[in-house]
């Protein structure tokens, strides 16, 4: 199935939603704090049963998917049509957007997965010999903030895509412009060679 830049870009931006959206819904719904219940020397943390870690690696995932969809997008040959990655990278404008992309790609994955597996954590370990713990969670603000980056990035992609199809288009113009200025200067030295023999007959 051949893809077109519209299809991609609906693509990235698809999947970069959905991360936001996993993003903002897992910061919502993760607990404040969980409940210490003290035993033999130990606390037990009682935490409620909320979707925070599978939202976290939900969002995570769709925008590692958005990443590679923005990633190939730019280099996918539209129309059966390749460009050369020197081509692109040309320009400046998309030097400086595809860096961005990919470090807003590395900063939402950190941002995203440091409060998830953190989480994880706690609520997997949930036994402390410490009793004056207060039983804390993943520190708040974390994934929101990896949500809104998450987005960011796949804005972002979408630029690079855009100035990608620019960059393709200047190329195919130039390679045109090579070809059919070849070809005008063979017929010019065809017609040179020509004119002697007219002369002589």
């Amino acid at each position: 199935m051949a893809f077109t830049t519209k299809q991609m870009s609906l693509i990235v931006a698809t999947f970069g939603t959905l991360s936001f959206l996993f993003g903002v819904i897992a910061e919502n719904k993760k607990p404040a704090s969980g409940t210490p219940i003290t035993g033999k020397g130990v606390v037990i943390c009682k935490y409620p049963s909320d979707p925070t870690v599978v939202l976290g690696y939900l969002s995570v995932a769709f925008l590692a998917a958005s990443t590679v969809a923005g990633y190939l997008s730019l280099f996918y040959p539209y129309k059966g049509k390749s460009v050369p990655q020197s081509a692109l990278f040309r320009s400046s404008s998309f030097l400086v957007f595809f860096n961005i992309a990919l470090g807003t790609a590395g900063l939402a994955t950190a941002l995203l997965l440091w409060p998830t597996i953190t989480e994880q954590l706690h609520l997997t370990r949930n036994v402390h010999r410490n009793l004056e713990t207060d039983c804390p969670t993943a520190k708040t603000g974390l994934l929101g903030g990896g949500a809104f980056v998450s987005l960011d990035s796949s804005l972002f992609w979408l630029v690079c895509l855009m100035l990608a199809d620019n960059a393709r288009e200047d190329y195919f113009d130039e390679v045109e412009k090579d070809v059919n200025g070849g070809r005008g200067q063979v017929l010019t030295t065809d017609y040179d060679a020509d004119e002697p023999l007219k002369q002589g007959a």
